[in-house]
This record gives C-alpha cells, structure tokens and sequence, in this order.
C-alpha cells in the first residue's frame, strides 16, 4: 500500500513533511506539549505549513513532552480523534505543495506508536542537517534553469536590430549569475561530500542552506532584470522561479536562523536569545 506521510516537528520551531521521497518544511505557530496519559499520550498545539499534510495517512510528530521538556515522536494516524488539518490558501509560491493548518485537540496516541531512539532536540537536529544539504540544491536547481531560460531569450530577442546579448550590461549580470550558480554548485558538492566522509557539522549543513538560498535570490533577481517587462509574466518561468524561491529562503530555517546556528559553531557563543534574556533565566 502506498501511504503519504507527514512529519511534524512541534519543539524546534521547524517543521517538515515527508510526502514518499519529496520534502518540504515550514515554521511553528505553538509548540505542541505531550502528556502522558493511561496507555499512551496526549498532544495538545497547533502547527501551520506542513507540506501535503492535509491528505496524508501519517504524521510523524515531533513534540515536546511536557514532563521532560525533551522532544519525543510519535504516530499519529489519519482521522485520530482531535486531529484538523486546513490547506493554506492564496500561496504565491511553491504551489504544488499542499501546506497544511494542523490542529492537536487532546489527540491521544498509544504507546506503540511513540518512536524509539527520539529523546532529546539533538536526535531531531541529525535529521535536520540531512534535509538541509538536500534543500541547499533547490537554490541551485531553480538558479541553473533561470540562466538557461535568460540565455536563450537574450540570444533570440533583438533591439536595435541586434541580439539583446550583445549590450554590456546584459552580458555582465549573465556572468554574474553563472559565477553565482558555479560556486553554489561547488557548496552543494562540498556538503555531500563531507556527509558521505561523516565529517559534516550542523554549522556546515546551515551554511550551505543559507548562503545557497541567498546567492539565489540575486541569480532570479537578475534574471527578472533582463527579461525586462517579461520577466514579471508566468510566460517566461523566471518570475514563477522568483516566487518559488521565496519559501525556499525561509523554511528548513530562515536564512538568519541558519547563520546563528553556524556562527554559534564558528564562536563557541550561542546568541538565538538576547544574552540579557539569557543570563535573567539561570
């Protein structure tokens, strides 16, 4: 039988949706405390853009236990009792993706369904560095097919009875964005292989996240830019690729999120809390 899952990380402020082989993460509205209940647990929260969620047969749902105040997994099937899930509607981008509103109402889940070996932040944090290399890509995949498409337009289209690839300027911002798309592609490789060596950190996995995205945002921006008016039509595919970016720079970690946990690697010094915060809580 051919199920759709849906992962729900309730205690990292991250989300993920796992729909077979296909990826998509979001961001927290509330954390979603368990609570032991008689032969099982209780789940109480609220979640918002889980990928395809809304017609998945099972959540994986991370939360956080109110007792512990670690993060446990659990099971939770289709229709359980106290269970919504809400499409998201109007989104401008990434559209094939079906994000989902879930809502927790004392949904209880027995104890064969709570997932061994998921205890603490730091067993869900492995599988995030894991997904992260494989979001770093999407920047460069979207980057890569946004230079094809200016490419051929700036060699098809003439103004002044000349290709519009023979002005300057036109042939600058097209080998700025090579360069862009080159040194991503060598980031991504780089990732890959410090996986496969076991030598990657989750610094180097929100580096990669980060700045891919980033380096991105200005190979689609340039695009939009030679295309001139064409650029902002569905038409051409550049303005859709400036849309989808959009999500991918903000989930799996925003781009800021990301930087602090590589410059907490970098440092030594964790600054995700105001240090006054901080030192007002020990």
């Amino acid at each position: 039988m051919n199920r759709n899952i849906a992962c729900v990380d309730a205690g990292s402020g991250h989300l993920s949706t796992v729909n077979r082989r296909k990826c998509f993460f979001g961001s927290t509205k509330r954390a979603d405390p368990i609570e032991e209940a008689p032969g099982g647990w209780h789940i109480d929260g609220q979640k918002r853009w889980i990928g395809n969620s809304t017609f998945a047969d099972v959540l994986v749902v991370l939360a956080r236990n109110a007792e512990t105040k670690q993060l446990n997994g659990f099971i939770v099937r289709k229709g359980a009792p106290g269970l919504k899930a809400t499409k998201i509607e109007n989104k401008i981008g990434l559209r094939m993706v079906q994000n989902g509103d879930i809502v927790f109402n004392k949904v209880f889940v027995p104890e064969e369904d709570r997932l061994p070996g998921v205890n603490s932040f730091q067993d869900i944090s492995k599988v995030l560095a894991i997904s992260r290399i494989m979001v770093a890509w999407q920047p460069i995949g979207i980057s890569m097919g946004v230079f094809d498409v200016c490419d051929r337009y700036l060699k098809e289209r003439k103004q002044f009875g000349v290709p519009l690839a023979a002005f300057q300027l036109n042939q600058e911002k097209l080998v700025r964005m090579l360069g862009n798309i080159q040194a991503m592609f060598l980031v991504g490789w780089r990732l890959c292989k410090l996986y496969e060596s076991g030598k990657m950190t989750p610094g180097h996995a929100s580096l990669g996240k980060a700045w891919t995205s980033r380096m991105a945002r200005e190979v689609v921006s340039l695009g939009r830019e030679l295309l001139g008016g064409n650029g902002i039509l569905t038409d051409f595919l550049v303005a859709k690729a400036f849309c989808d970016l959009e999500p991918i720079y903000s989930y799996e970690g925003t781009y800021d999120i990301n930087s602090l946990v590589t410059g907490r690697e970098i440092t030594g010094i964790a600054s995700f809390k105001p240090a006054a915060l901080a030192k007002a809580r020990l």
